[in-house]
């Protein structure tokens, strides 16, 4: 990613979006990796670091970020717009910080002191700290300092919620950021990646972050959208106001820009119309974070109208109870209340197309009044109501 790239989305967000409450512009990763060029990395590649251990923007791809200004520029641009603006970090202390023993701020430790020799198997930037020591928690309260300074408003940290090698979360530095957040006196959003995160820690989350992955990285494959269903409804229970089991990304509209994972490189998003229906709605009916992961100026009135359905966005903002309801081999029923509305939703999860009966509707709960929302008519104006591969019927009364 490069600044004229996170400005121009701002810029967008901020005329077309803003209205319809998306608010956080994110870097993602490997902003201080000065010859990164694609998602592939490049192992052990030098960083840009400060005096202290603490990575900075590479300034030949963010030029606002010279003599040591971090991202304070860029953040009060997008900060200027109305907007709020978030950074990827990955868990941990730069190895080139740990090999060259640099210090730490306020302590008279180094960084080889408070390192840990657990590494994250995907990307060779970092390794683990040792939170046990004072100087490891110091490490990560310099860290969030010098991010309060910049005036971030979102932290998305990678290479914690779930480790493949070491069989779960980093509890220890989960907390530890959460400290240190917390000690900068400024609001800061958690959240935690990758994925999955193990349900078995669903009430350490919530009391330690305000949003977590529940799946690997997510592109536009209908595999990966139908296994969504079944990490959906694991989670479904543990959102709460403040703390939210993430779907991760929509890959909508034109995404995979320098991509070459995923269904692969620089393309329009290759989920169906139905499969994107059904996509925002699973997205909104379990109230994660909505998180457009493609390039927002290239949006169509398609996309755009996806992004901006005002249905869809009650739901995800105002939904305070639902659950799966039905399942079979051919379509996943959801259930969804607000202090106004009453939601349901059939999918149709199988390969051919599916009619929905008079007998199915009363087993499933669907209203006798009510608007069915993707088609704009009333949910009761036929005898039975055909349903496509891949796509939804959402109800609401």
């Amino acid at each position: 990613m490069r600044e004229e790239e996170v400005k121009r989305n701002a810029d967008y967000m901020s005329q077309h979006l803003k209205q319809f409450g998306w608010e956080y512009v994110t870097v993602d990763i490997q902003w201080y990796e000065p010859t990164a060029d694609s998602s592939t990395y490049h192992n052990f590649a030098p960083l840009v670091m400060d005096d202290y251990s603490r990575l900075l923007p590479d300034p030949k791809r963010f030029p606002s970020a010279a003599n040591g200004q971090g991202f304070k520029p860029l953040a009060d641009y997008v900060h200027q717009l109305g907007l709020k603006f978030g950074i990827h970090i990955m868990r941990g202390i730069p190895r080139q910080a740990v090999h060259q023993s640099t210090a730490i701020r306020g302590t008279t430790k180094t960084a080889r002191d408070i390192a840990l020799n657990n590494i994250c198997p995907w990307n060779s930037d970092m390794y683990g700290v040792n939170v046990a020591l004072p100087e490891g928690q110091g490490y990560y309260n310099s860290l969030m300092d010098l991010y309060a300074s910049w005036g971030v408003d979102f932290i998305k940290c990678d290479d914690i919620a779930n480790s493949v090698i070491y069989q779960g979360t980093h509890k220890a530095e989960v907390t530890a950021l959460r400290r240190a957040i917390d000690q900068t006196g400024r609001n800061m959003v958690l959240s935690l990646s990758p994925g999955p995160a193990p349900v078995k820690n669903g009430a350490f989350f919530q009391r330690t972050a305000n949003m977590w992955r529940i799946t690997d990285d997510f592109w536009d494959d209908w595999a990966l959208l139908r296994n969504m269903f079944d990490r959906a409804a694991e989670w479904s229970a543990m959102s709460q106001p403040g703390t939210w089991p993430d779907c991760d990304m929509l890959p909508l509209g034109h995404i995979g820009i320098r991509s070459v994972d995923g269904p692969g490189g620089d393309r329009q998003t290759r989920f169906t119309p139905a499969e994107q229906r059904t996509m925002m709605t699973l997205w909104c009916l379990m109230q994660s974070p909505l998180i457009m992961g493609g390039e927002l100026p290239d949006l169509d009135d398609w996309t755009t109208c996806l992004l901006t359905n005002a249905d869809l966005l009650a739901m995800d903002d105002q939904i305070t109870a639902k659950a799966e309801t039905y399942r079979d081999d051919h379509v996943i029923v959801w259930q969804a209340t607000s202090p106004v509305h009453q939601y349901v939703a059939v999918f149709n999860v199988a390969d051919e197309p599916v009619t929905l009966t008079p007998n199915q509707r009363v087993r499933f709960g669907i209203p006798q009044q009510g608007t069915a929302i993707w088609q704009g008519q009333p949910a009761m104006s036929a005898v039975t109501q055909p349903l496509q591969p891949h796509d939804v019927w959402l109800i609401k009364a």
